[in-house]
């Protein structure tokens, strides 16, 4: 068997000794964050425009429901964060990564991502439709419902993700590898199909989607 090719993702670059970040007492629009660890802070329903953080971790910091419209991203971790139907779209985001957090209905539409992690996250119905993505891994996601409409991509990686659901519609897969994925049903243009990896059942169940009917050979 060919060995799976790995992701070439750059981790954060964080300094040691990052000085404790008070978030929700210093937030405002246009603000520039630099340097230092926020835990567990709750920023939920509020909205914000064009913030930036830049090497900073969060920590069990909740996020629900708050509008970061055009944000930037830069060498941050999210580690146990809560960012359920929080608004990223429009986010610039490199050097990111995003472990055991829960980010059901997250929006990272019309968002560009270079070199993100997405690890052992709850990501159902989350949205990165319009988005411009390469060198992103998502490992051990649930991503059932997950939208990825007309997402362009480039070293884009799936591993052992749920992808029930999903919508690829729009997208090109070409060496796309899902092969490790598991998905009752997926969404997908068929013209744009070609070049994608699949697993040998999954390609069973994209030729019946095709209305063809596949016989056993024995």
């Amino acid at each position: 068997m060919k060995a799976e090719k790995m992701p070439h993702i750059k981790p954060p670059k964080i300094p040691d000794g990052l000085e404790p970040l008070l978030v929700h007492d210093e937030i405002t629009d246009d603000k520039h964050f630099y340097g230092g660890i926020a835990t567990n802070a709750a920023v939920c329903g509020q909205s914000f425009e064009k913030l930036e953080f830049e090497k900073v971790i969060f920590k069990n910091t909740t996020f629900q429901q708050a509008a970061f419209r055009n944000l930037q991203l830069t060498d941050v971790i999210f580690d146990s964060c809560d960012l359920s139907n929080a608004d990223f779209s429009g986010a610039i985001i490199h050097r990111t990564e995003m472990r055991n957090c829960k980010l059901l209905g997250i929006n990272l539409s019309d968002s560009a991502l270079r070199h993100v992690l997405i690890a052992e996250c709850l990501a159902n119905y989350a949205s990165f439709g319009f988005s411009n993505v390469k060198h992103v891994h998502f490992q051990h996601c649930s991503l059932q419902n997950a939208d990825f409409y007309e997402i362009q991509l480039k070293d884009l990686y799936f591993s052992t993700c749920d992808l029930n659901e999903s919508n690829f519609s729009g997208a090109e897969l070409n060496g796309l590898d899902v092969s490790s994925c598991s998905f009752g049903h997926l969404t997908v243009s068929l013209e744009k199909l070609g070049g994608c990896i699949v697993s040998t059942e999954q390609a069973i169940g994209f030729a019946k989607a095709l209305g063809l009917v596949v016989k056993d050979g024995n």
